[in-house]
């Protein structure tokens, strides 16, 4: 005669738990309500779903629905925040084509990301260009609120080169119901102009509201003719040279970083009229926008640099970060 050997029995501890997960994740019950159903405090009932978890009691599986895989790129964007160390990555379906209606989708999704993070109290910092131009025209008038709006970085140019700063920060003064902050000065001047401007009150006022705000949302520019500082005449052929001599391969706010992230010290350092990238890297919340494969390596050097906490771009550049790393893992 045989006898089975004894059937396992489980504790009282891990009944509790796998009840107190079941009514959790099954039945939508509340921890509170958990608590009360099984006589327990709400710490311990809160315990109870936690250890369900860790002994493996529970799997989660979340599913897309085919009809919003185009659009919705979860596991995209937690390899971005994994990679880079970011708080938060956002990652749309439509890439930028390179024209001013392309950052479209963009900038709908910055504004996603500002309802979320950015307070009443809030000083805003912006850097122009076509990214920031689509932020402000996506805005409504329930989208955020803040104190301030700043402008990050000097914009007048001898051209007639639209930037799109008094778009973006008229914009978004009115319908963030802020005080807005101009700074009345150019990108790029002699040395001895940029101190003279930091000494002036006003200059300074704008620079160092900038410098300290509490929210930065810039583009980034590649190192190319097909950038908005070529066009606006800020730069020419021989500053390009430099440069690419030195190793640049993006701008924020007009000051260059390498593909590893390192700051580029060229001759239009001293000359620059905007918030240092230390700044930015300060910053608590920094929100890079910007997309297409001209500025894949812009955004790479950007996001090694330390220069945002939240990236905002499309998913052809998201899957190129991404193979960038697996690259140099091997």
């Amino acid at each position: 005669m045989t006898t089975e050997p004894p059937r396992p029995v489980a504790s009282d501890d891990v009944r509790l738990a796998l009840r107190a997960a079941t009514l959790y994740h099954l039945e939508g019950v509340t921890q509170a309500e958990i608590a009360a159903k099984l006589g327990v405090s709400r710490p311990t009932a809160g315990r109870l779903i936690a250890r369900a978890r860790a002994q493996g009691l529970v799997r989660i599986e979340i599913s897309v629905p085919d009809d919003l895989s185009a659009t919705v790129h979860t596991e995209l964007e937690r390899e971005l925040e994994r990679i880079f160390g970011l708080t938060e990555a956002l990652v749309v379906g439509s890439v930028p084509d390179g024209t001013p209606f392309g950052y479209q989708a963009l900038g709908r999704a910055a504004v996603g990301v500002l309802a979320r993070r950015l307070h009443e109290r809030d000083t805003l910092g912006f850097t122009w260009g076509p990214e920031t131009v689509a932020m402000a025209q996506a805005l409504g008038p329930r989208s955020a609120r803040c104190a301030t709006v700043v402008q990050l970085d000097g914009s007048m140019t001898a051209t007639d080169y639209q930037t799109g700063v008094d778009f973006t920060l008229g914009t978004c003064a009115r319908l963030l119901q802020a005080d807005s902050l101009r700074l009345h000065a150019p990108l790029y001047a002699d040395a001895a102009t940029v101190t003279a401007l930091h000494k002036d009150s006003l200059m300074s006022r704008a620079l160092d509201a900038g410098r300290d705000a509490d929210v930065m949302i810039f583009g980034i520019g590649p190192v190319s003719t097909a950038t908005t500082l070529f066009e606006g005449s800020f730069l020419d052929t021989a500053i390009l040279d430099e440069l690419r001599r030195l190793g640049a391969v993006g701008e924020v706010g007009g000051r260059f970083y390498t593909r590893d992230g390192a700051d580029v010290e060229s001759s239009l350092t001293a000359r620059t009229v905007s918030v240092s990238l230390d700044a930015v890297r300060a910053c608590p919340t920094t929100v890079l926008v910007s997309g297409g494969e001209s500025k894949h390596e812009a955004i790479l050097g950007g996001l090694n640099a330390g220069l945002a906490t939240v990236v905002v771009t499309d998913v052809d550049t998201a899957r190129w970060l991404v193979e960038q790393e697996e690259a140099a893992a091997r």
